[in-house]
């Protein structure tokens, strides 16, 4: 595992909605995470019985907990990181591959800017053998939590 447990702690989301497994890098320019896709997962039940397929939605907010999320907590100045609640603002994504119960998706993001608060990321997701499943842009937004209230 990695010492980056401080940023995914930091993560405003719990089980069964928490995609985020591992961190293996964090910088001012990347992230790079992974995460396995659960045989029991919830979704599994009803997005094709006996033919299990990890919805496309799922698969967005996957790479976004990772490739944005993590990334724009780690951006974050360590004082205001519990304090922080992302907010998803764009996505465009091109879904690829199937992804199926047992997958291991590593997930990299490439920051192409992070100002005023607007984090805006190059995503790709990928299986474990390297097959990329989805790839795109997305956006996000920091606000501080006394201010949702």
């Amino acid at each position: 595992m990695s010492n980056y447990s401080d940023i995914i702690s930091f993560l405003p989301y719990k089980k069964p909605f928490h995609f985020v497994d591992e961190l293996v890098e964090l910088s001012d320019n990347q992230a790079i995470g992974k995460y396995r896709i659960k045989e029991n997962e919830y979704y599994f039940e009803g997005h094709f019985p006996g033919d299990p397929i990890v919805p496309g939605a799922i698969l967005g907010e996957i790479m976004a907990q990772i490739g944005l999320v993590c990334l724009g907590i780690y951006l974050s100045k360590p004082e205001e990181r519990p304090h922080v609640m992302p907010a998803f603002t764009s996505m465009e994504t091109d879904f690829l591959s199937f992804v199926k119960p047992g997958d291991l998706l590593t997930i990299q993001s490439e920051k192409i800017y992070f100002r005023f608060g607007k984090l805006k990321c190059r995503v790709s997701c990928k299986k474990e053998d390297g097959t990329e499943v989805a790839k795109g842009s997305m956006s996000g937004i920091i606000i501080k939590q006394n201010k949702l209230n």
